[in-house]
Order: C-alpha cells, then sequence, then structure tokens
C-alpha cells in the first residue's frame, strides 16, 4: 500500500482573522458561560498557588476542567468547539450533554446545574461573573445571548496555535513555570515564568492579586480584545515591573508598550501575517522575557537550558 504524503500548510494559512465586532455579543456570551464552568471548578478543587487550580486546559477538541472530585466521585465538564456542546461526565460513567447555542446566561446556568443535580453533584458556587465592571448575576443575564459556532470554531483554532508556540517557549526554562492554561476570568490563555524570588508586598492588593502575584513573574500570553484593543493580542508584562522595561526594544517591530495596560503588545493580525507567524511571536515572548529577566536580574544560568 502506498503511504499517504503529508503535506504541511505554513501557519499564515492556517490562522483565520477573528476581529472583537464579529463576534463580539458571542464573546461575551461565551466568557459568562465559561465563568459559570469555572466556578463549579473553583469549588471543587483546593487552591493551588497562583489560582492555577481554577484554569482551564486545552484539548484536541476545545477546553475542559480538571477531574473534580465530589462526596461519591469524580467529575469533568469538556467544552468541545467542534460539535459544539459541554460535555459534563462521572466517574460512574453517566454523562450530560448540553449543546452550545443561541441562550442567554441565565438558560445556560439553570442547564447546569440542573445537569449536575442530575449527576449527584451538588454543588453551591458564587453565581457572579468576577472581573468584569458592573457584573450582573448569572441567574438574572437575560442579555448575553449570542452563539456564532463558525467564530468560536475560529476562537478555538487561533488559541490552539497559540496554546502549541507558548509550549514550545515554556520548554526553554527550567525554573518554575506554570502550564499554558487558559483563565476564564481574564479570558486569555497564558504562560508565566518565575525568577523564585518572593515579590514587594501589594498592601492595596485583594486576596485574589496577592495570590497571583506572591512571587516575582514574566507572563505571557493571548487575549481576544477589548477596549482600544479591536481584535487579538499577544501581551507580555513583567510583575513588579522593573526600571526600564517600557524603554525596552522588543521584536519583532510591530510590538509596543501600552502604557494603560502596562503590557507589550503584538497583534495577532501582525503576527498571522509574517512570513513566519510561530518565528514572530517565538520572538515576541523571548525578547520581552529577556527585558523582564534582564532588567530584574533574574538568575538565568540556573533558571534557563
Amino acid at each position: 500500500m502506498a503511504q499517504s504524503k503529508i503535506v504541511h500548510v505554513p501557519d499564515s494559512a492556517a490562522l483565520p482573522e477573528l476581529p472583537l465586532a464579529m463576534w463580539k455579543d458571542t464573546q461575551a456570551t461565551l466568557h459568562m458561560w465559561m465563568q459559570i464552568v469555572g466556578k463549579v471548578q473553583l469549588k471543587l478543587t483546593p487552591l493551588v498557588n497562583h489560582w492555577w487550580n481554577v484554569s482551564f486546559h486545552l484539548t484536541a477538541r476545545g477546553m475542559e476542567t480538571q477531574a473534580l472530585h465530589y462526596p461519591g466521585g469524580t467529575l469533568q465538564m469538556r467544552f468541545d468547539f467542534i460539535d459544539h456542546s459541554l460535555l459534563l461526565s462521572t466517574s460512574h460513567g453517566e454523562t450530560r450533554t448540553l449543546p452550545l447555542r443561541p441562550q442567554t446566561v441565565a438558560g445556560f446556568y439553570r442547564e447546569v446545574m440542573q445537569a449536575l443535580h442530575e449527576l449527584g453533584v451538588e454543588v453551591k458556587i458564587w453565581a457572579v461573573p468576577v472581573e468584569l465592571p458592573d457584573p450582573v448575576p448569572f441567574e438574572q443575564d437575560t442579555v448575553h445571548r449570542s452563539y456564532d459556532r463558525e467564530a468560536v470554531a475560529k476562537f478555538w483554532h487561533i488559541f490552539s496555535w497559540a496554546d502549541a508556540v507558548l509550549k514550545e517557549f515554556r520548554g526553554r526554562f527550567i525554573g518554575k513555570s506554570s502550564p499554558v492554561h487558559f483563565f476564564w476570568g481574564s479570558f486569555d490563555l497564558a504562560v508565566t515564568r518565575f525568577s523564585g524570588r518572593r515579590a514587594p508586598d501589594r498592601p492595596d492588593a485583594d486576596f485574589i492579586t496577592r495570590e497571583a502575584y506572591s512571587h516575582e513573574v514574566s507572563s505571557a500570553g493571548l487575549w481576544p480584545g477589548g477596549g482600544s484593543i479591536a481584535g487579538p493580542a499577544f501581551y507580555s508584562y513583567a510583575a513588579p515591573e522593573p526600571a526600564g522595561f517600557a524603554g525596552r526594544p522588543v521584536g519583532p517591530s510591530q510590538a509596543f508598550y501600552d502604557p494603560t495596560f502596562k503590557e507589550f503588545l503584538l497583534a495577532y493580525d501582525d503576527v498571522r501575517r509574517a512570513i513566519s507567524p510561530r518565528d514572530a511571536l517565538l520572538e515576541f515572548l523571548q525578547s520581552t522575557y529577556d527585558a523582564a529577566a534582564d532588567l530584574a536580574q533574574w538568575d538565568r544560568k540556573s533558571l534557563e537550558r
């Protein structure tokens, strides 16, 4: 039998456009749905440093929680962005599948909590979204109700591609590093490197921020955009930010420091149009990390391969 030929498609041919205006309503709705599932995970997991217990991990079809232990069994919840469904499954072999379709946040919240009840998972969450201005409790949110399957598929495709490059970048570091994971509160894919030193106390910070930034970090990731950022953007920041960080030259040439966000940003559109999107993103990740680590005097010899 003749072997099939493997055809390698350049990254630039595989990465779609996704301006925020194209799916703003869907993005807002999906954000709320993911917060509902994320809050179930938060309730059913012990705290892990820097809130790593709350994040989702990417799969071949979407995103999923970790194994969630409840009295009498184990639960896992998976967003499938190919079949467009939320799958709830337990260690007893029981499942519930909820279709992802245009519906209100309030309706989705009721369906999720009913499915959990039917599976014997009794969990009470604080049913209010986080990291947003003027949050509306889930059960009262009848405004967000959009679901554009094509846009969500593009979102998933873009973040899946970024996941691979971020994991390649993570592999260069042998110090303490987070996994590449998706935070449902800020709605971004992130990877974080640590110097090994504690960060100065933030007396005005809340409990969430103090836990997240208890140690020096250089963090990077991908965000779908918002506010003045009209589409997906890669970001990189240092916390605490060392003197001179904002003025440090980084690559590629389209990258810039945003004083409002206090981050270096690189538009996804600039990456996907590059001759090699992978190389452009890796240049951004490496050069912004170099800026953070050099200026903060990290012990790079012991932290890197």
